[in-house]
């Protein structure tokens, strides 16, 4: 599959990124102290089928479930377990799912009960750049410019950008080429061409950059403990403007609900 998608294709990843959506918005209404990840998992498994699609996730490379469930210091690809949410946490959700042969991929960390308001700052800057990022992603603009938008922003309010790990293409494949940093130079990198599809998912830190990889294979944690933050959006490349095939929307309205949205 060639980097620029047809508007049919584009039209697929869609269906598969508004289903992520509504997803994350289902997982929304049960976030909070004394559940646990597996709890999540399986309520996601269950939504992602009832829908239509598998989880793109589970057996991937093999991955053992549906959901990277990534909690404080966890960066990214945390593997759900029976640990209960506790009050003041923070956790990352990356769901994915499969259907008509097309992906969808995107991810949002939520407040668990009352967090601390250097979380909440953390969440918010994350969240930002993440838009940041996006607004990037037009014809003519290059991977640099992303990549420098979400750095240049999270570092000047005293956060670190995760160099490790990094978004990618989207399609047919859940990781499709071309790499997208979240640090960079602007003018750096592959153009954008009106039709590529991409993920820019920002995984930012508290404290230092550094981070390490548990026994597991797969949980990524930060060295010194900090919290970490993590947001995605799948975006199709637009002439004039991006077109973000993620929505927040249904998230949002659920936290709004529950009073939990900052």
């Amino acid at each position: 599959m060639g980097l620029v998608k047809t508007a049919e294709e584009i039209e697929l990843l869609r269906e598969n990124n508004q289903l992520v959506s509504r997803t994350l918005a289902e997982l929304a209404k049960h976030i909070a102290p004394g559940v646990t990840g597996l709890q999540l998992d399986k309520i996601a498994e269950t939504f992602i089928r009832d829908n239509g699609a598998t989880p793109a996730f589970l057996g991937y490379e093999g991955f053992p479930n549906s959901l990277c469930i990534s909690i404080n210091d966890v960066v990214i690809h945390g593997i759900p377990n029976s640990t209960e949410l506790r009050d003041g946490d923070i956790i990352s959700v990356d769901c994915g799912t499969s259907m008509k042969g097309y992906i969808g991929d995107s991810a949002y960390t939520f407040a668990v009960g009352e967090v601390s308001d250097e979380a909440k700052k953390l969440l918010h800057a994350t969240k930002e750049s993440l838009k940041r990022g996006a607004a990037q992603a037009v014809e003519g603009n290059r991977i640099g410019d992303i990549s420098n938008a979400v750095q240049s922003y999270v570092e000047s309010l005293g956060y670190s950008v995760v160099r490790e790990m990094e978004g990618h293409g989207v399609g047919a494949k859940m990781h499709e080429r071309p790499g997208v940093p979240n640090y960079g130079k602007r003018g750096d990198g592959k153009r954008l061409i009106k039709g590529m599809t991409i993920c820019i998912e920002p995984m930012i830190n508290q404290g230092k950059r550094d981070i390490v990889q548990e026994r597991d294979g797969w949980t990524i944690r930060t060295k010194d403990r900090s919290l970490s933050a993590h947001f995605e959006y799948a975006v199709a490349v637009g002439k004039d403007r991006p077109d973000i095939l993620t929505t927040f929307d249904y998230v949002e309205e659920i936290l709004k609900q529950k009073g939990s949205f900052f």
